[in-house]
């Protein structure tokens, strides 16, 4: 029975050009796409703009700083603060450095000078680099002028000179991206987002499909339960499938880090699997229109990425983002491959996340339901 499912759906597959593209194609060519727009994995070169009011030999060298700095580029310097602003809005720079006309009085009288720096916090990565790079080239030359300040007060020895300049020095590691490589930190977490918005909009087209073609009343015939789910397993297995080759080509053909057991893993990519099945088939039967279920799966899964609490913490959500996260089998997914990628714990500390998604049955249970009655209401030769 199951291989007459498959082969009656690959079938399908291959007379639905849509349905062929969502499960092949498209996935494969998001991936590469995704890898190769990260591919460089630590942002470099990222134009900034200078209003320099001193014009001393200070403000030059601290201009020269930002520039060696391997993140930042001082692309335009400015006359005014206005023109940078202009820039800054339409994207054209990152960030807008403004040092002040008192630079070098304040720093030979021995005050603390302030050179502000404006930047869009809503390009969350962007803004953290650059700050970073900012407070870097920042401290290190004023470490150097208190070093040489240190040295002509009578410290002829350049070490000492440099730790009273620079008493406590932090050195930071990163513990579970080492190299601190964006792309393993952003990829792998858009890749589930966007595999959970084509598993859902797959199974919606795979239904609206018998729709169409015989109506539903004959598709479903004296078995619809049994019609349905034999209509969902072959592309559970398509969709398992792709999920295997995303996480060999993350973990393997690209060589990223991978601390865990692959086994978890799988059992939680299939939960996540059947989870988003059963929110597709609630959303069709709900809707019963292909249309209006398609608008269901763009709102329900459009904010996914942004709700997983990757680039966001979870803990700083406000309750409505924390409630539509927790209706994302997606945020739930994600939590068991950083688990197992990043921290390579057991089973016993995934099984919560697995539970969830197992709860995401329910959901398929209504639509079933819905499904039932809504056979039984239709006359002989019903849609």
């Amino acid at each position: 029975m199951w291989f007459n499912a498959m082969q009656r759906e690959w079938q399908l597959i291959r007379q639905e050009p849509w349905l062929k593209a969502m499960l092949f194609f498209l996935p494969l060519s998001l991936f590469v796409l995704m890898w190769w727009i990260f591919s460089q994995g630590i942002a470099r070169d990222l134009p900034v703009g200078v209003v320099d009011l001193d014009h001393s030999r200070l403000s030059r060298g601290l201009i020269r700083y930002y520039d060696a700095s391997p993140t930042l580029s001082v692309a335009r310097q400015f006359s005014e603060v206005e023109e940078g602003t202009a820039l800054m809005r339409n994207g054209e720079i990152y960030a807008l450095v403004v040092i002040p006309d008192s630079l070098e009085k304040d720093t030979l009288l021995g005050r603390a000078p302030s050179v502000t720096v404006f930047y869009n916090a809503q390009f969350i990565l962007i803004a953290k680099l650059i700050n970073s790079a900012f407070v870097s080239a920042q401290t290190t030359y004023a470490a150097s002028i208190d070093t040489i300040s240190n040295m002509v007060s009578g410290t002829p020895i350049p070490q000492q000179a440099l730790g009273q300049a620079l008493p406590v020095r932090n050195q930071i590691t990163p513990l579970f991206n080492s190299n601190s490589h964006y792309g393993q930190f952003l990829v792998s977490a858009a890749i589930p987002a966007m595999w959970q918005i084509f598993i859902l909009a797959t199974t919606v087209m795979a239904l609206a499909a018998e729709q169409r073609r015989q109506g539903l009343l004959t598709w479903l015939g004296q078995h619809p339960v049994q019609q349905l789910v034999s209509k969902l397993i072959p592309y559970a297995a398509v969709f398992i499938l792709q999920g295997v080759l995303f996480l060999w080509g993350m973990y393997s053909l690209l060589g990223w880090p991978m601390h865990g057991s692959w086994s978890i893993l799988l059992v939680a990519q299939c939960l996540m699997v059947i989870a988003c099945q059963s929110v597709a088939v609630l959303f069709f039967f709900l809707a019963m229109d292909v249309t209006r279920a398609m608008s269901f799966v763009a709102g329900f899964s459009a904010p996914a990425f942004a709700f997983m609490g990757i680039t966001f913490p979870a803990t700083d959500m406000p309750a409505i983002a924390t409630g539509w996260r927790a209706l994302l089998p997606v945020s739930h997914y994600i939590e068991i491959q950083v688990q197992q990628v990043n921290y390579g714990t057991g089973l016993q500390q995934a099984v919560p996340q697995m539970m969830a998604l197992a709860v995401f049955l329910l959901a398929m249970g209504l639509g079933i339901l819905k499904m039932l009655v809504w056979r039984k209401r239709q006359p002989e030769g019903g849609i």
